[in-house]
């Protein structure tokens, strides 16, 4: 349902249950005459009102999406940037860390050599 639909229906409404409730109510007919004058000054300054926003809403919708459209790609485009940025500034590092994992497990496959060998000839310490 299309909301231009529902506020056609709504206002519909209001107006004639508004002129139900004037007319059904015991008055004199420049009462009545007074009373819907007002009630029709009253709406028409209600439904201005409510076309107002309803433009204003379009326009504040119309303006955030075609923020979205530049403003997205843009943030995008820069976190992009940012990782390569961080990854070429961390390479360096990762390499440096892979030759100390390196380093450590020659270290380490030595020393096992080394305990192997002491255990096959143990020397007497003295």
């Amino acid at each position: 349902m299309k909301a231009s639909t529902f506020f056609i229906g709504l206002v519909t409404g209001v107006v004639a249950g508004s002129a139900a409730a004037l007319f059904s109510t015991p008055q004199s007919g420049s009462e009545l005459r007074s009373n819907v004058k007002t009630a029709s000054s009253d709406w028409k300054e209600k439904l201005s009102q409510v076309k107002f926003q309803i433009s204003d809403l379009k326009q504040s919708i119309a303006r955030l999406s075609k923020e979205t459209k530049t403003e997205i790609p843009q943030t995008i485009d820069e976190l992009k940037q940012s990782v390569q940025l961080w990854q070429n500034q961390t390479e360096p590092i990762q390499e440096n860390l892979q030759n100390e994992i390196s380093s450590i497990q020659m270290a380490m496959e030595e020393l096992e050599k080394s305990i192997a060998k002491y255990q096959k000839n143990p020397s007497p310490i003295n």
